[in-house]
């Protein structure tokens, strides 16, 4: 699947003049998964560039510095999003998540597919992977995000995400995530400071990884 989504990629950069091509770069104080911190709260790098068609077609590619499953996240994803008017619009995709430097078994590797309807600012989404993490069974995310703005400068973002897994019940299962903040862009560059938290308590996720905190990112499009 790795290489098939890889060909995608190719194939889209040889119809580069008939897209759009966006990248990103960004450092953010602690990659939060879910809620759940993938640098052991420690800063992480990330970046990645998306290709758009005219007919909704979408493809790209994502990765972060991480300290659990080896040194680096890389996510390859493609989809079509229809845009009905300026306010509502449908997203249709598939994604696969790849740890190039992870050595445990089993593979941390997983595919999950989406659909989200994004209408008056606000996002509502299901997410489903047939085999998570480590093989460890199906699992299903509900999500809700609202933007408000705050004036001309500023919004308020929300966002609430409820996670089930069926399968091992090694990982955390069935919990709610959640975060709270504002978000500005000053000299071309996006900032944002958010409370990231989920109802997880320490003893069943340990290290304090679901514990709640401030979480600033600094980005910047490309």
């Amino acid at each position: 699947m790795k290489k098939l989504i890889a060909g995608l990629l190719l194939l889209s950069a040889g119809f580069a003049s008939a897209a759009e091509i966006a990248g990103n770069v960004a450092l953010t104080t602690d990659y939060r998964f879910r809620g759940i911190s993938q640098t052991d709260r420690d800063p992480a790098v990330q970046g990645g560039f998306d290709i758009a068609f005219e007919n909704g077609l979408y493809a790209g590619t994502w990765a972060s510095s991480i300290q659990y499953g080896g040194s680096v996240e890389m996510d390859f994803y493609g989809g079509w999003v229809k845009e009905f008017n300026d306010d509502v619009s449908l997203d249709l995709g598939y994604m696969y998540y790849y740890y190039p430097s992870d050595n445990s078994d089993p593979d941390l590797d997983l595919q999950e597919f989406y659909a989200k309807l994004g209408f008056y600012g606000a996002t509502v989404g299901v997410i489903y992977s047939d085999d998570y993490f480590a093989k460890s069974g199906e699992f299903w995310y509900l999500f809700g995000d609202y933007s408000v703005p705050l004036g001309e400068q500023f919004s308020l973002d929300l966002h609430v995400g409820y996670n089930e897994l069926d399968g091992d019940q090694n990982f955390v299962s069935n919990y709610f995530d959640y975060s709270i903040g504002v978000s500005t862009s000053v000299f071309g560059a996006d900032l944002s400071l958010a409370y990231v938290d989920t109802d997880v308590s320490n003893s069943d996720c340990g290290d304090k990884l679901c514990e709640g905190s401030a979480v600033f990112t600094i980005s910047k499009s490309l």
